[in-house]
C-alpha cells in the first residue's frame, strides 16, 4: 500500500511525519491552498527526507515550464497535477521533462468516471505514461483537501484497474475510515491531507501514525 501524507509545510512537520514511515509526502505549490509550502522551505524539507520516502510536488493548473523548473530546482521526481489539466497540457510537460513521474488527480461525483475514461484514453493516445490516477471527491470551487469523502462505491465499480494507471484514493480519508475505504475500493494507494490535521494545514503526528497503521492493517485483506 502506497501511503502519501500531503500538505507538508515546514521541516519540523516533515520530520514528524517521516518518523511514521509513509511512502511519500506531498508539497503543495498552489498558492491559494492553506497547505501551500513556502519555496524557501521546500528545499530544506526535500533535503532531509529519508531515501525511502518520496517527495511529490502538487500543482493546480500551473504551466508545464513552471512545474518542470520547480521540480528540477528542488530535486523532486514526481509531480501531482490537481487542477483541470488537459491531456495536451500533460503531454507538453512530459516532453519538456520526460523523467518526471506524473500523477493526475480527478474529482469524481455522482456522475461517475466517464470523464476519467475519456481523459486517460487521450493521454494513452499521446503515449504519456502516468504513475497513478488520484481519485478525489468533487466539491464546487475547491481543488481538494476539503475533507469530503469520494464516492467509494462508484469508484470501486467503475475504475478499470486492469487497464488504467494505479488507483490512488483520496477525499475525506481519516484514521477511522481508511481501512473501510481500502477494503471497499481496493486501491493501489491512499492519500490524506485534512484527515490527519489538528487544524487546516497543521499535521498531527498522532493522527498520521494512526492513519498509516489503519491503512496497513487493511492491506492484507485486499491482497497487498
Amino acid at each position: 500500500m502506497w501511503i502519501k501524507i500531503c500538505g507538508i509545510r515546514d521541516p519540523d512537520s516533515a520530520i514528524a511525519v517521516c518518523a511514521c514511515q509513509p511512502q511519500a509526502i506531498g508539497l503543495n505549490f498552489y498558492p491559494e491552498s492553506p497547505r501551500f509550502v513556502a519555496p524557501s522551505l521546500a528545499r530544506d524539507i526535500v533535503d532531509q527526507l529519508p531515501v525511502a520516502i518520496e517527495a511529490v510536488a502538487v500543482f493546480v493548473n500551473a504551466e508545464p515550464n513552471e512545474i518542470s523548473e520547480c521540480c528540477r530546482e528542488y530535486n523532486i521526481r514526481t509531480a501531482q497535477l490537481h487542477g483541470d489539466e488537459s491531456p495536451e497540457h500533460v503531454d507538453r510537460l512530459h516532453r519538456l521533462h520526460p523523467e518526471l513521474r506524473l500523477i493526475r488527480a480527478f474529482r469524481v461525483g455522482s456522475d461517475g468516471t466517464d470523464a476519467v475514461a475519456t481523459w486517460i484514453a487521450e493521454c494513452h493516445q499521446r503515449q504519456v505514461p502516468l504513475r497513478a490516477c488520484l481519485i478525489d471527491s468533487r466539491s464546487d470551487g475547491a481543488f481538494g483537501g476539503t475533507g469530503k469523502t469520494a464516492p467509494w462505491n462508484i469508484v470501486s465499480n467503475q475504475y478499470r484497474s486492469g487497464e488504467w494507471p494505479p488507483l490512488l484514493l483520496a477525499g475525506g480519508l481519516t484514521p477511522v475510515n481508511v481501512g473501510t475505504a481500502i477494503r471497499a475500493v481496493r486501491p493501489w494507494g491512499v492519500d490524506v491531507a485534512s484527515g490527519v490535521e489538528s487544524s487546516p494545514g497543521v499535521k498531527d503526528a498522532v493522527l498520521v501514525q494512526a492513519f498509516i497503521r489503519a491503512a496497513r492493517r487493511a492491506e492484507p485483506s485486499v491482497g497487498g
